[in-house]
C-alpha cells in the first residue's frame, strides 16, 4: 500500500491535487461525459495550442493557491515555504477550502474552450472536473472519515512527518522544527476537537482500537526529556540527531536542544496527555460495532467510499460476489502448487503448514538479525528486478529508492508495507516500509511479491515516473487514483512470473496468497461494511481462506474495519488493466508489444479506470492504423 499524500491528513478533502492521492476516486460518470469531445477541426494549430497553455498555467496557478493552504504539503513538495507551520485542521477551514474549490470547477468551465484543448489538456479537463465533482459529492460524509484511529491519524502522523519529512540543513531549518514542536498542542487540539464533535455525532471507532491509540501516544512520550529514562524519546532522538549535524558553533546549538526540550515538555508532552484523556473517556461508552452500517446514512456513506475507492459504479453485492468467485479461482491454482510440491492433505491444512512453520523454512527470526536479513534480502530481489525493467519499459523514473523498516513507535499500529514518494527535488528518495515488528506476520515466501508490489516494477515505478511526468500539471503529477495505483502495484507482483521469477514453488505460492489476500478483501470489506459480519466473522474468513498467520489476519481486518472500502481497489484495478492487456495482446498479435502497453498504463500518471481503458483502447487503434 502507498502511503502516499493520504498520511498528511490534509485540511480538505476538497485540496484537489492533494487529496487526489488520499485514496479517493470516482466512478466514470464525468469523465464519459465528455468522452465524445473532440479538438474542434475549424481552430488553427496556433489556437489550439494557446488555449492549451493557457489552462495548463490555470491549473498551475490553481495548484499553488491550494497549496499554499497545506504548509505540511509544502514540506511534503521538499520546499521550506510555512517551514514553520502545520495545517489548519478546522472544519471551518475545510468548507473554505471545499468553497475554493467548487468555485475554481465553475471558473474553469467558463472560461476554457474544450474543443479548443489538444489531447493532453482535454485530459487534464476532465480529470480536474472529475474529481472536483467527486469531492463535491464525498465532502457531506467528511466527517465520518475517523479523525483518529489504531491505524492512522495524527497521533502517530506528528512524528512521522517530522521524523521523515523536516529536513533540517541550517539553523533556520532547527527554528522552524522548534516552532513546529510549539505548535502540536494547537495542531492536534483542532483534531481532538473535530474527534470529539464525531463522537458526539456516533461516529468513532470500535472500542478495541483505543487501546492502541493510547498505546501509540503513551510510545510517543516515553522516554527523555518526558520521563526519567535514559533513553532519547523518539522525537527528541530525531531532534537532537539532526541539531548534532549541523555546522554550527556547540554554544548555539546547545541553545537549539534547550529550546526544543522545552517545546517538547510544554506543547507536546501536554498535547499527547490530552488525547490520550479523550481516548480513555470515549473508550469507557464506545460500541465495538465494526462496520460503516454503524454510522449515520451509513449505506450511502460506505456506497460513496466504494465509488472512490473502485472509480466504478460497482454495488457491495457485486464485489462480494466477484471476491468469492477470484478466491475459488486462486484456490484451484494454490492447490496445484499444494500437489507439486508432494503436501498430502486438504489446502486448509496446506494453510495451516504455511502457518505454523513447522519446519522453521518460512519466517525469518524475531530478532534484529532476522530483521536485517529480512530488508537485505528484500533490497536483493528489488536490485534484481531493476537489472532487468528493460524488458518491461521504455520509460524509466529518475528517483532513487530505498527499503526501510518501519520506526518502532508507530509500527504496532502500522499497515504491513507501504511505499512513500521521492521528494520532487530529489532530496529524499522513494520508501518501501517493511513492517517488522512480528517477523511472524512477514512470512518469507511472500516477500518477492511484496518488494515487486512496493518497489519494482510496482509503486515506486508508477508514482515516481508520474510526478516526472514533463508535460502534466502538478495536480495530476501528485494526485491519484486507489484503483489505479494499487491495481498497478497488485499487476506488478504478476508480471514477474512471466520473467522467470519465482523459481521457488513456495514464492510462487505467495505471490497467489498476496493476490489471495486482496481477493478476499473483496469479501470481507463488503462483509464488514454492507453485510454487517462482525470483526471476528471477518477475521474467520481470512484465517479459512488464506495461509496468513493470524496476526496478519487480525491486523488486516482491523485495519478494512477504520478504513471502509480501501481494501477493495487492488484486486479491481489490478483485473481491469490484465482485461486491457488481454484485449492488446489479442487484438495487436505479433505486433503488441509489452513496454508500450506498460508505458501507455503509466504515460498519463494516475487516471481512473475508465479513462484508462479509453487510454489502452486509443492506443491498440493507433498501433492498427500504423
Amino acid at each position: 500500500m502507498p502511503v502516499n499524500i493520504r498520511n498528511l491528513r490534509l485540511a480538505s478533502a476538497g485540496l484537489i491535487a492533494l487529496t487526489a492521492a488520499c485514496g479517493g476516486e470516482q466512478a466514470a460518470q464525468t469523465a464519459t461525459g465528455t468522452a465524445s469531445s473532440a479538438p474542434s477541426e475549424t481552430a488553427s494549430d496556433a489556437a489550439v495550442q494557446t488555449e492549451s497553455e493557457r489552462i495548463n498555467a490555470w491549473f498551475e496557478q490553481q495548484f499553488e493557491t491550494q497549496l499554499a493552504r497545506s504548509p505540511m504539503f509544502l514540506t511534503f513538495l521538499g520546499r521550506k515555504t510555512d517551514y514553520d507551520k502545520w495545517n489548519d485542521a478546522t472544519d471551518a477551514f475545510a468548507v473554505e477550502t471545499h468553497e475554493l474549490q467548487v468555485a475554481a470547477l465553475a471558473e474553469m468551465r467558463a472560461n476554457f474552450e474544450f474543443d479548443a484543448l489538444d489531447a493532453a489538456a482535454q485530459l487534464s479537463y476532465r480529470l480536474f472536473e472529475y474529481e472536483v465533482e467527486q469531492d463535491d459529492r464525498a465532502f457531506p460524509f467528511r466527517s465520518h472519515w475517523y479523525v483518529f484511529s489504531q491505524f492512522r491519524g495524527p497521533h502517530s502522523g506528528v512524528p512521522a512527518f517530522l521524523i521523515n519529512q523536516h529536513r533540517v540543513d541550517s539553523i533556520e531549518d532547527v527554528e522552524a522544527y522548534i516552532a513546529r514542536l510549539e505548535g502540536v498542542q494547537t495542531y492536534l487540539g483542532q483534531h481532538q476537537e473535530n474527534a470529539e464533535a464525531q463522537f458526539a455525532d456516533g461516529i468513532y471507532p470500535p472500542r478495541w482500537s483505543y487501546e492502541q491509540m493510547i498505546a501509540t501516544s503513551r510510545n510517543i512520550i516515553s522516554g527523555a526529556p518526558f520521563d526519567d529514562s535514559e533513553k532519547d524519546s523518539t522525537l527528541l532522538a530525531d531532534f537532537t540527531k539532526k541539531v548534532d549535524a549541523l555546522d554550527a558553533d556547540e554554544a548555539v546549538k546547545e541553545g537549539l536542544r534547550a529550546r526544543g526540550v522545552n517545546a517538547l515538555l510544554n506543547s507536546v508532552k501536554p498535547a499527547y496527555e490530552s488525547l490520550i484523556a479523550m481516548f480513555e473517556k470515549q473508550q469507557e461508552t464506545a460500541s465495538n460495532d465494526d462496520g460503516a452500517w454503524k454510522l449515520p446514512n451509513g449505506a450511502a456513506y460506505y456506497a460513496n467510499r466504494l465509488e472512490r475507492m473502485t472509480t466504478t459504479d460497482m454495488s457491495a453485492e457485486d464485489i462480494h460476489n466477484l471476491g468469492l468467485s477470484e478466491v475459488a479461482r486462486i484456490h484451484g491454482e494454490m492447490t496445484e502448487i499444494k500437489n507439486a510440491v508432494g503436501f498430502e492433505g486438504s489446502l486448509q491444512e496446506f494453510f495451516v503448514y504455511m502457518r505454523d512453520d513447522p519446519d522453521g523454512k518460512f519466517f525469518y527470526p524475531n530478532t534484529d538479525e532476522g530483521r536485517e536479513q529480512y530488508l537485505a534480502e528484500a533490497t536483493a530481489f528489488i536490485d534484481t528486478m531493476r537489472g532487468r525493467l528493460d524488458e518491461l519499459f521504455f520509460t524509466f523514473p529518475q528517483a532513487e529508492m530505498i527499503v526501510k523498516r518501519v520506526e518502532p513507535f508507530r509500527e504496532r499500529a502500522a499497515g504491513k508495507a507501504f511505499y512513500q514518494r521521492p521528494a520532487p527535488d530529489g532530496s529524499r528518495p522513494g520508501i518501501y516500509y517493511a513492517n517488522l515488528y512480528d517477523m511472524g506476520a512477514m512470512p518469507i515466501y511472500q516477500m518477492e511479491a511484496l518488494a515487486y508490489h512496493e518497489g519494482v516494477p510496482g509503486h515506486h515505478m508508477q508514482l515516481a515516473i508520474a510526478q516526472e511526468l514533463e508535460e502534466a500539471p502538478s495536480f495530476r503529477k501528485f494526485g491519484g487514483y486507489t484503483a489505479y495505483s494499487e491495481g498497478w502495484g497488485l499487476y506488478s507482483e504478476y508480471i514477474p512470473k512471466e520473467m522467470g521469477f519465482y523459481e521457488d514453488p513456495y514464492s510462487d505460492f505467495g505471490r497467489l496468497a498476496m493476490e489471495l489476500w486482496r481477493a478476499a478483501r473483496l469479501v470481507v470489506d463488503t462483509g464488514l461494511h454492507d453485510k454487517q459480519w462482525s470483526r471476528e466473522e471477518a477475521i474467520a474468513y481470512l484465517m479459512t481462506n488464506t495461509p496468513n498467520p493470524e496476526y496478519d489476519c487480525v491486523k488486516a481486518i482491523e485495519r478494512y474495519i477504520v478504513m471502509p472500502g480501501q481494501a477493495t481497489a487492488y484486486k479491481i484495478g489490478m483485473l481491469k488493466i490484465l482485461e486491457l492487456r488481454a484485449r492488446a495482446e489479442e487484438t495487436l498479435g505479433d505486433g503488441f508489444d509489452v513496454r508500450a502497453f506498460h508505458d501507455v498504463v503509466l504515460k498519463d500518471g494516475a487516471v481512473p479506470l475508465a479513462i484508462l481503458e479509453e487510454n489502452v483502447d486509443a492506443w491498440i487503434a493507433a498501433q492498427q492504423a500504423s
